[in-house]
């Protein structure tokens, strides 16, 4: 399909980070787009600012009946009765990662799917194509800093796409240069087992155009199984891949570091940015620039102006008496790298996670997992789990793993509990974690912080 001949476009489930990337695509070629999403967020409201016409409630009398095409998101209930209207009344319905697929067909692709980083490398990659001129449209899983957008456009031909796992949809991309962060298990409950996980993560690598090139993190499990014309290998420090980091050292909650490929040097690099898992995310990026032959010079100086990623190890408070951090990690990988880097940039400091499990079955899966990762903190609280499109399940709470935590510093409060002790505790560096809606308590706590 020819995205760029649409002139309206329907989106059900309008508000999330994915589709709304490509909403505001559509958008901003002069397209006319209309949706629906369950509930009005930051991030809805912005849409309607910048045109778009967005409704709360799941009413076929509300729905846009002159549109050329419907997308919806996996996450949209089987019974939504807007979305079955539409295919009741045979109208085009393709899931985003459909539409996805035909702008990697029609453009030059890069794509990053992982279990872990693929939202924070993706930003990383699409940010240096912006700030060195190089150009790039962009579909992110989460809001750059720099631009508080997830899409911005260009006239160059380029895409940089997050590629998401879920429910398989990375696998309908055709990318030029293919990014592969981890393939940990994730998702079970699409996916059944962990070797079903890294079978996926394998067939998107066949997914690569002919003579286009995979960037696959050293060391990975089956990495003999993966496919392409090239295969460039990136570490945090190991000098057995292809591309790896030297010289890290830390500065002001950031990183100056080397970045040595085969043939190229990026000397005195500088990110802005907290987390040694960021500074991994950098050197897949400046990978990912020296495969497009981007003068070296121009992307450490772009770099430098990193400001990083909402809920991705975002500095929320930052002096002297007490440091917020805020990050999405849902995953026990993520949250033992989330800690340790946290632990490292501020030792000395008492850290204290405010943790909330996302999903029922994620938390049945990893339990042994989170509780192993969280007990790295000095003291851990737990919310309740946040259910998103599950219903719970006989004995998974958050209490699964708060028994199995080595670390006796411990307790599990709700949210308003979690507010009263922020005000009545100690606190020097506080971190809040999960992909659920702890997200709501962040800008409450920083008032709270600064006002002490």
């Amino acid at each position: 399909m020819n995205v760029r001949a649409l002139k309206r476009v329907y989106f059900v489930g309008i508000g999330g980070i994915g589709m709304s990337a490509l909403a505001r695509f559509f958008r901003n070629q002069g397209t006319v787009v209309n949706g629906y999403d369950r509930t009005e967020t930051a991030l809805t409201k912005q849409l309607v600012a910048e045109g778009m016409g967005v409704h709360y409630t799941d009413d076929i009398n509300l729905l846009d009946k002159e549109t050329e095409l419907v997308v919806y998101t996996p996450a949209i209930p089987k019974d939504h009765a807007e979305l079955n209207w539409y295919r009741d009344n045979g109208y085009g319905v393709y899931k985003r990662s459909d539409v996805l697929q035909w702008i990697t067909e029609a453009l030059f692709s890069v794509t990053v799917a992982g279990t872990h980083g693929k939202t924070t490398i993706s930003t990383m990659i699409a940010y240096l194509l912006r700030e060195t001129g190089y150009g790039c449209n962009a579909f992110l899983g989460g809001i750059s800093v720099n631009y508080n957008s997830n899409y911005w456009s260009s006239d160059n031909a380029t895409a940089v796409i997050e590629a998401d796992e879920y429910d398989r949809s990375f696998l309908k991309l055709f990318p030029d240069i293919a990014v592969l962060t981890a393939m940990d298990a994730d998702h079970l409950d699409i996916y059944g087992t962990a070797e079903e996980v890294e079978a996926a993560f394998i067939q998107y690598t066949k997914n690569i155009k002919p003579g286009g090139t995979l960037i696959a993190k050293h060391g990975l499990h089956r990495a003999k199984d993966l496919t392409a014309s090239n295969i460039i290998t990136y570490s945090l420090q190991n000098d057995a891949a292809d591309v790896y980091g030297a010289n890290i050292v830390q500065k002001d909650g950031g990183y100056i570091f080397d970045v040595i490929g085969k043939g190229w040097i990026v000397n005195d690099v500088h990110l802005p940015i907290g987390g040694m898992h960021n500074v991994e995310n950098s050197i897949a990026a400046i990978a990912v620039t020296q495969q497009l032959q981007i003068e070296a010079s121009l992307v450490k100086d772009a770099l430098a102006g990193f400001k990083g990623i909402k809920r991705r190890f975002e500095y929320v408070v930052k002096n002297d008496k007490v440091v917020f951090i805020d990050d999405y990690a849902h995953h026990p990988e993520e949250l033992a790298a989330l800690i340790k880097s946290a632990k490292r940039l501020f030792a000395g400091r008492k850290c204290v996670v405010a943790f909330q499990p996302h999903l029922f079955t994620r938390t049945r899966d990893f339990a042994d997992g989170f509780a192993e990762s969280l007990s790295m903190a000095d003291e851990v609280i737990l919310l309740d789990i946040y259910p998103a499109r599950e219903l719970p399940i006989d004995g998974v709470t958050s209490q699964m793993i708060a028994d199995r935590m080595g670390n006796p510093n411990h307790t599990i409060l709700s949210k308003e509990g979690l507010l009263d002790y922020v005000k009545a505790a100690p606190l020097d560096l506080f971190i809040t974690a999960g992909a659920g809606d702890i997200d709501k308590l962040v800008n409450p706590i920083k008032e709270i912080l600064e006002n002490k």
